[in-house]
């Protein structure tokens, strides 16, 4: 189901604790399961139920760890005419400056 085309209309549609879809980027996410594991707790997930959470995930640096395990709830993309204008590698980018080298 990866591939399927989900409008924000949609996604608006999936905003409670028990049915939570999210928009990060240009994709959608459903992380109905993963509410209540979310260390920040399930408020900071819930206050986006529905929404668009790209530049609230952004903005608290999140590793590429947890990006690696975002992918695993992805759902869909969003048409191309409701996708925001940013560049993906900008963020991707800002989350290698905080991973540790290894020596």
């Amino acid at each position: 189901m990866s591939d399927s085309i989900i409008t924000r209309s949609e996604v608006n549609m999936h905003c409670s604790e028990d049915d939570c879809w999210i928009i990060v980027g240009n994709y959608v996410y459903d992380v109905t399961k993963f509410v209540d594991l979310h260390p920040g707790g399930p408020e900071i997930l819930l206050e986006f139920a529905g929404g668009d959470a790209t530049d609230a995930f952004e903005s608290v640096g999140h590793s590429m760890c947890a990006r690696m395990m975002l992918t695993k709830f992805k759902i869909g993309s969003l048409p191309e005419d409701e996708r925001p204008d940013f560049i993906q590698a900008e963020y991707i980018t800002h989350a290698k400056i905080s991973l540790p080298m290894a020596h």
